[in-house]
């Protein structure tokens, strides 16, 4: 996946490699319990709960049946979407609101959450925005928001402007403009391009991830996010 740059005065990203965790079935391996140690030590507590014996923390417990369920319905419009095999704990994200307040992801408990990535030098970005804007239409609510967090970095009121030309207006305005967080993604390996779309659920741990375009609007799409938003329920 590239970089998507339709703006030749964009410096292009150079993201780290991201690193897979040991998995395995049957005894756990060494490296694993090692990762878990560690981890408890940083104040994350780890549990056993996956089929495959990988750690998940526990926080992100209640969220393993909702990635059980999720995983058949990334087919379609949106086959691209890679569901984990455990909910995860995200890296630590800090973006402003629509008055510029400082948000991060604690900010969205008690939700499903559509995290996209975009800019507007981006072409897949702004052909995605429409369709974002209508699953917020369809699905916005007390337990279900698009965060959709621009990351230009200069003519910063172009960003505003431009989903106001487009009628982009279910869409709360929500940025980080100074390509922290874009780094902090891409050395996490989330980021290896634009648009890059993750899905948390309520609780906050990351359910899925797609890096490039989707129809979120298409049947495809809902269905997709229909069963996170009835899994999330179910957990709750």
């Amino acid at each position: 996946m590239t970089m998507h740059n339709d703006d030749p005065n964009r410096p292009a990203g150079d993201p780290d490699q991201a690193i897979a965790p040991a998995s395995g079935r049957g005894k756990v391996p060494k490296a694993l319990i090692a990762l878990a140690l560690l981890a408890g030590a940083a104040g994350v507590a780890y549990t056993l709960l996956s089929p495959g014996g990988e750690a998940v923390a526990e926080a992100c417990a209640p969220s393993v049946p909702i990635v059980e369920a999720l995983a058949p319905h990334a087919r379609g419009e949106v086959a691209a979407v890679n569901v984990h095999s455990v909910p995860r704990l995200p890296p630590e994200m800090e973006f402003t609101g629509p008055d510029g307040e400082t948000l991060t992801l604690a900010d969205f408990t008690g939700r499903t959450v559509l995290v996209n990535f975009w800019a507007t030098w981006c072409a897949p970005c702004r052909e995605e925005m429409p369709a974002l804007n209508t699953v917020q239409t369809e699905f916005g609510g007390d337990d279900f928001e698009v965060v959709a967090i621009n990351v230009d970095t200069r003519n910063l009121d172009k960003p505003r402007a431009w989903l106001e030309e487009h009628g982009i207006d279910d869409l709360r305005y929500h940025a980080e403009n100074d390509g922290i967080l874009l780094q902090t993604m891409q050395r996490s390996g989330h980021v290896v391009g634009l648009p890059t779309t993750v899905i948390f659920g309520p609780n906050n741990c990351e359910l899925a991830i797609l890096r490039g375009y989707a129809d979120w609007a298409s049947e495809d799409g809902f269905r997709f996010l229909r069963e996170a938003l009835d899994g999330a329920r179910g957990s709750s």
